[in-house]
């Protein structure tokens, strides 16, 4: 990362900085010697002498605090919302005329430009930041670990992973190789001024997930390949809402049609080492996939 990120350079603000990427960039900036201010709706646990931000996506009055004094944003969408662009969009206007010059979006790899939602903030980035880059991930190997996520519950008990995704591929990538991108999209002194599509070394079906997790956990876990309304009626029953849910299953018919069937350089390109591979981060949490207690599901970790 660039030299410049010392204790008198750049002050970043981050966005959903105690959420599973947020907390993993921050720490980098942390680390880099840069200031960082996280923003959320809660103060970070643990984290004293961090600066923070109380944020709300949905509430304007929090928005200039949280803005004050800094030069780079990482932006990550409010949760369980349908169509982030009518509040990020107002933000990141306010962002660039308060004085930042480097916003780094965190969209996803099927989300293109200028499509409802994500892709007007992607292009809005393009079209208006002085700096920009958008990250552009595919299904985090995550969602398989956090009992946050509304599959995790199917995992933990009966050893279920319940899609509409059928045979389709995705290259599934580690939360924290993310976050060293965006790290580095903020922190280089160069900016990048691209979307990165991001993915780990291989694309996997959720067939063979399943059979990963089957290994590392020592008991049977399935996909089971549901259809359109039965994959719905399974994200609405874990408590979704509906419309995102229905999002969601969106998203897994695309992956059955092959659209995350694929794997990029990125990784290895911006941060000069490999992606972490999903055997091996699924041996790291060999634990959570025995026999585990399901929890709450609160939506899928960002």
């Amino acid at each position: 990362m660039s030299a410049r990120a010392g204790r008198g350079g750049p002050r970043v603000l981050v966005i959903g900085g105690t959420g599973t990427t947020g907390r993993a960039i921050a720490a980098r900036i942390e680390a880099a010697g840069a200031r960082v201010r996280v923003a959320s709706r809660t103060a970070p646990a643990g984290r004293e002498g961090v600066e923070h931000a109380r944020f709300d996506w949905a509430d304007p009055a929090t928005h200039e605090e949280a803005l004050r004094g800094v030069d780079r944003a990482y932006l990550l969408a409010p949760a369980l919302v349908e169509d982030p662009s009518t509040l990020m969009v107002p933000f990141v206007e306010r962002a660039l005329a308060g004085g930042v010059r480097r916003l780094v979006l965190l969209s996803a790899s099927v989300v293109p430009e200028g499509s409802a939602g994500l892709g007007l903030v992607h292009r809005a980035l393009r079209e208006r930041a002085p700096e920009w880059t958008v990250l552009q991930p595919s299904w985090f190997m995550q969602n398989f670990v956090d009992p946050r996520h509304a599959r995790w519950a199917g995992i933990a008990g009966p050893g279920e992973i319940t899609t509409a995704a059928g045979g389709g591929r995705v290259g599934f990538v580690d939360a924290e190789d993310i976050a060293e991108v965006a790290a580095r999209a903020l922190l280089d002194e160069a900016p990048h001024d691209t979307a990165h599509v991001i993915t780990g070394p291989e694309a996997l079906s959720h067939d063979d997930v399943a059979a990963i997790l089957s290994e590392v956990a020592g008991r049977p876990i399935r996909h089971v390949r549901a259809d359109e309304d039965a994959a719905l009626a399974y994200l609405v029953s874990s408590g979704m809402p509906a419309p995102y849910a229905a999002f969601l299953v969106r998203l897994d018919l695309a992956i059955r049609d092959g659209a995350e069937d694929r794997v990029t350089d990125t990784v290895q390109r911006v941060t000069g080492r490999a992606p972490r591979a999903f055997r091996d981060l699924a041996r790291a949490h060999a634990h959570v996939f025995r026999g585990a207690p399901a929890a709450r599901r609160d939506g899928p970790a960002a």
